[in-house]
């Protein structure tokens, strides 16, 4: 099932590759094939649309924190580590300042800007209000085939947050989360998900289990390779907690058909919520104890279609710095991972031109 254009997809890059970085090049010399790539990212993202100048008082010149934004994609992009490594780059690589906005010859920022405008991203939701809107432009009008469901580890450094000694009991009495978030709102959903860092156990790919202090990252995985939508909780909840809020989340962006997840999601409740969105589930049966029931050759063939959750985690991980987490909170985590998840999501567009 075609989900995107290939048509406007290639124009608009062949209007990046043959008229901007030529002009660049010119200007600042030859560009690597990685700074390309950011400025690729960068033009498809247009984060500076959602990023609002600041002033520093009469007198002085503005400085606008879109060049800031963009620099925080661009470090996800070229996969650097930390802020200091990317103002370090920013200082010795002149094509690098262009591309992000920065005037070539000018002072740069302090690490202290960096970090202050980073806090104000994060409280912003910039990262995540960017990534909806390239994805509502994207493939908010085209019909999805599948959205694969899945949750990664994301370990922090940070200290474990302690446990309240009642939480046994709140559980006994509250009754199963996911049919309490049945008659949830969206907002009520994301506001009741455990957010504090812990200690989170999940079996790997090869059925093994890993241990981490940290966060889990929950994604909605289109079938051409996109992240559609994402939600960081604690990393001891249960990914099933997480996918009735990212169903909504996913719908509110496109239309899709099938949902599927793997065997950490099984429920009655959560099928007879995705018949509720006019959706079919496929979920890899959990037996818990019982012999376990597989699925009719077609639904099997469909299934393979979830690796594109796996690639994304994997992609997240090895190419756009999730695997470094040097901030620490919540939402600054979230900023983090959320830039990653934006240049993500425009270089798996860029790859749909071929």
């Amino acid at each position: 099932m075609e989900a995107t254009r290939p048509a406007q997809i290639m124009q608009r890059w062949k209007a990046i590759q043959y008229e901007v970085l030529p002009g660049l090049g010119a200007e600042v010399g030859s560009l690597t094939p990685k700074l390309e790539r950011v400025v690729h990212v960068l033009e498809w993202a247009r984060i500076e649309e959602f990023v609002s100048d600041s002033w520093c008082g009469t007198g002085r010149p503005p400085h606008t924190r879109a060049w800031l934004a963009n620099a925080f994609v661009a470090k996800a992009v070229l996969n650097i580590g930390t802020t200091v490594g990317l103002i370090e780059r920013l200082t010795i690589d002149r094509a690098l300042r262009r591309i992000c906005g920065f005037a070539p010859f000018s002072k740069l920022l302090s690490a202290a800007t960096f970090s202050r405008a980073f806090g104000e991203f994060a409280e912003a939701k910039l990262g995540e209000r960017a990534h909806e809107a390239l994805i509502r432009e994207q493939l908010g009008d085209r019909l999805i085939g599948h959205l694969s469901r899945d949750g990664t580890a994301i370990p922090a450094r940070e200290r474990p947050a302690r446990k309240p000694a009642r939480q046994a009991a709140v559980k006994a009495t509250t009754g199963s989360p996911i049919r309490r978030q049945l008659v949830q709102t969206l907002a009520r959903m994301l506001a009741e998900l455990p957010t504090a860092c812990d200690r989170g156990t999940k079996c790997n790919a090869q059925g093994y289990k890993t241990s981490w202090n940290g966060y889990k990252l929950h994604v909605d995985t289109a079938d051409c390779g996109v992240p559609v939508a994402a939600v960081l909780t604690s990393a001891s909840m249960h990914d099933s907690r997480a996918a009735v809020p990212l169903s909504y989340l996913s719908k509110e962006h496109v239309t899709n058909l099938y949902d599927l997840m793997d065997a950490a999601y099984c429920s009655r409740e959560l099928h007879a919520h995705s018949r509720d969105l006019g959706h079919v589930l496929l979920i890899d049966h959990n037996p818990r104890g019982g012999e376990k029931e597989e699925f009719e050759p077609a639904d099997a063939v469909r299934y393979r279609e979830r690796s594109a959750a796996e690639r994304t985690n994997a992609r997240l991980k090895d190419e756009f710095g999730a695997r470094a987490i040097m901030v620490r909170g919540h939402i600054k985590v979230m900023c983090h991972l959320m830039f990653g998840l934006l240049a993500l999501s425009v270089d798996q567009l860029l790859r749909l031109r071929r």
